[in-house]
């Protein structure tokens, strides 16, 4: 039996990863953690952590009897640039505090799988932007994309050195309509559909044609689980996974939302946010994780233009401004 813990578990990705690692483990064996006091989203089992903590994670994993741990803690592109010595030691910190414990318990015969996420900000201007490799160059600019880079390093070095059972994966931009994003490139995804839920013209921050790599949160959440399900055997990539599910830009996002909300209009002012985009991929090649453990995405443009407009409430205009 799997015992579970999410740090991180009122962000946009972890609300929706307790759900549904309750929908397959119960709910009773799935720990929601975060800074805050109490869940966000009612999760049955919710302890307050700060990641930074080290004897704090290791005493809820001692309590608990976790086997695995998925740290998702993070500042990300746009807070972290506000923020930089918080969002590298926040970033860093948090993951070497949990692929140290885990080193320690493999070490003490009681192994802890870990899943930390990586992102697209790990690339960088010279990377190939057009189905981006799973091997390529990547000179990131941004502190977020900086401590990526350098937390795959580190995943790749404890599994080598240590054996600790560590996965994770580049998510592109995540759209989802559960909760508001964390602070990143990617928030137009989401916030554009607010404004189409108000009958408002959106303001875009990015340029019509900025194509960027995308996933829906179903996806994203599906490709996670399936990566920490697979037979260790089959993972041989102890970085981070390319995974790819759709790429558009504002333009074509705007033209797919005014077909099934006519009257939609879009404007485009693009603002700081736009530097950063310009340095990350179009799309991206995923043949390592088709191959390994058998990804493919399953939800195309219409598909989730359909479902946001159907779930996206006609939410307050301001945001929490995500990967």
């Amino acid at each position: 039996m799997e015992r579970i813990l999410v740090i991180g578990a009122n962000g946009q990705i972890g609300s929706e990863l307790v759900d549904a690692l309750s929908l397959q483990h119960g709910a009773e064996n799935v720990i929601a953690a975060d800074i805050g006091p109490r869940s966000l989203f009612g999760a049955t089992c919710y302890e307050t952590i700060d990641v930074l903590d080290a004897g704090r994670v290791a005493s809820i994993v001692d309590t608990y009897g976790i086997t695995q741990l998925y740290q998702l803690a993070a500042l990300l592109s746009v807070t972290g640039e506000q923020a930089p010595l918080k969002a590298w030691t926040l970033n860093m910190n948090g993951l070497l505090n949990v692929l140290e414990l885990s080193r320690e318990r493999g070490a003490a015969g009681k192994p802890l799988k870990i899943f930390w996420p990586s992102s697209i900000a790990a690339f960088g201007p010279h990377t190939p932007a057009v189905d981006t490799p799973q091997l390529a160059v990547m000179d990131p600019t941004t502190i977020y994309g900086i401590s990526k880079q350098a937390g795959e390093r580190l995943c790749e070095y404890y599994f080598t050195k240590f054996g600790v059972d560590v996965r994770s994966i580049r998510y592109p931009g995540i759209i989802s309509h559960k909760s508001p994003p964390g602070g990143g490139t990617t928030d137009y995804a989401i916030a554009i559909f607010h404004a189409a839920k108000r009958g408002e013209r959106y303001t875009c921050f990015l340029g019509p044609e900025t194509t960027l790599p995308m996933i829906y949160m179903p996806d994203a959440i599906r490709a996670t689980i399936q990566l920490m399900d697979a037979p260790g055997e089959l993972v041989r990539i102890r970085s981070a996974y390319n995974v790819a599910g759709l790429s558009f830009n504002p333009r074509e996002l705007a033209e797919e939302i005014a077909r099934q909300l006519p009257g939609f209009r879009i404007q485009y002012q693009p603002d700081h946010r736009q530097a950063i985009a310009d340095t990350w991929p179009h799309s991206l090649d995923d043949t390592y994780a088709r191959a390994d453990w058998g990804w493919k995405a399953s939800i195309g443009l219409r598909a989730l233009v359909r479902d946001m407009l159907e779930h996206v409430a006609a939410a307050p205009e301001k945001l929490h401004h995500a990967a």
